[in-house]
């Protein structure tokens, strides 16, 4: 069995940026709030909580004066204002294409547009790009894009959530202009999503199947799913070495290796190793 990796895997920037800082922190410090799970993967969120990490909820949680880490999602402006009240020690590991997303949205709100907001209305970065903008404000699931109508509005601004598909953000622009007096677009999808989603689109077309790795909460690792099951290649999705299926294997000699942005590096080679092995043992009973 050959497996064929797509790149970039594991860790994007942001996360392995906000990780690191956490983990330097956890060594420092012995005890870390999360507000909010600091990664949408529970296997590596088991590892952070087994050296002192503690998820919360709400900042009203937190002792007083404590450390808080805020994950690479990010998290509205009013909520980073309740935690600076708690004389909350802030390790603020928002991404910063996160954060370019947010300030171009609460700019257009300011401007007077009525902001759109492209994405999955109840992920966290969804959520504190909505929350920190003042005025109206759109989100637009994915799925609904190929029917919406905007026709009567006077402004309209453009986001997107960092983990979406550019095509999809195209036919939202193309739709928008179509029925709005005015609009103004930021491209705020993150490059690292784009070159990862093209990867796995690549590799379907030469391998025997895909495997998907990544947390089922994960959303930019579901995209990776959908467009390696669209592409007509058999993909299976795992979230760790459990997921792997004998019979899904069987008869495979070349098999594409894709990850999500929130995959550790070690899960995806603790797989990887399962697979060679699984393989090795296959050609000795040949």
């Amino acid at each position: 069995m050959e497996l064929i990796f797509a790149e970039p895997k594991g860790f994007c920037f942001g996360v392995r940026r906000a990780i690191t800082a956490l983990e330097k922190s956890l060594e420092e410090n012995g005890k870390v709030y999360a507000l909010g799970s600091p990664i949408h993967n529970p296997q590596e969120v088991e590892r952070l909580l087994s050296k002192g990490l503690e998820i919360i909820e709400t900042p009203s949680e937190m002792p007083a004066g404590g450390t808080v880490f805020v994950r690479a999602h990010g998290i509205p402006d009013q909520v980073m204002g309740e935690l600076r009240a708690r004389k909350a020690r802030v390790l603020d590991g928002t991404c910063p294409f996160v954060s370019r997303a947010k300030d171009k949205a609460v700019l257009l709100a300011r401007e007077g547009y009525t902001v759109m907001v492209l994405g999955d209305k109840d992920h966290p970065e969804v959520r504190a790009i909505r929350r920190s903008s003042e005025g109206s404000v759109i989100v637009v699931d994915p799925g609904s894009v190929a029917g919406l109508t905007c026709d009567g509005l006077s402004k309209v601004g453009i986001v997107s959530q960092t983990t979406q598909r550019k095509e999809v953000l195209a036919e939202l622009v193309t739709r928008v202009s179509a029925g709005a007096g005015e609009t103004r677009v930021f491209n705020t999808i993150c490059d690292a999503t784009s070159s990862r989603q093209a990867s796995v689109a690549r590799l379907a077309g030469s391998v025997d199947g895909i495997i998907i790795i990544g947390g089922k909460a994960s959303a930019n690792t579901a995209r990776l799913f959908q467009i390696a099951a669209a592409s007509g290649c058999p993909a299976l999705w795992v979230e760790d070495e459990t997921g792997l299926e004998g019979g899904w294997l069987k008869g495979k000699k070349r098999i594409g290796i894709a990850a999500g942005a929130s995959t550790p590096d070690w899960l995806i080679q603790k797989i990887a190793t399962i697979l060679e092995s699984v393989g090795s043992a296959g050609e000795d009973g040949r």
